[in-house]
């Protein structure tokens, strides 16, 4: 499942420095995860990241885009060919 962004966030960044597959990016008035790109950091660690630093927790998951680990590991490698 990617994560989305809720209207809690503050718009501080920390989420798009740790987002390894660059899935993050700022909007108009806080920052939006493109769930093409979310991997809920499946390939780099064992939880996501975003959510873990986020000071309000606004990076929640999505229930729109429920994936399994299989899935979001398959996208992963889809993100970064030539890696294991």
């Amino acid at each position: 499942m990617a994560y989305k962004i809720n209207s809690d966030c503050l718009a501080c960044g920390v989420c798009q420095v740790e987002c390894l597959n660059k899935a993050i990016s700022e909007g108009d008035n806080a920052y939006t995860i493109d769930p093409e790109k979310c991997t809920e950091c499946v390939g780099f660690r064992e939880s996501a990241r975003c959510a873990e630093l986020c000071p309000v927790g606004a990076p929640i998951p999505d229930p729109e885009v429920k994936e399994n680990h299989k899935q979001l590991m398959n996208k992963w490698k889809k993100l970064h060919p030539g890696t294991k």
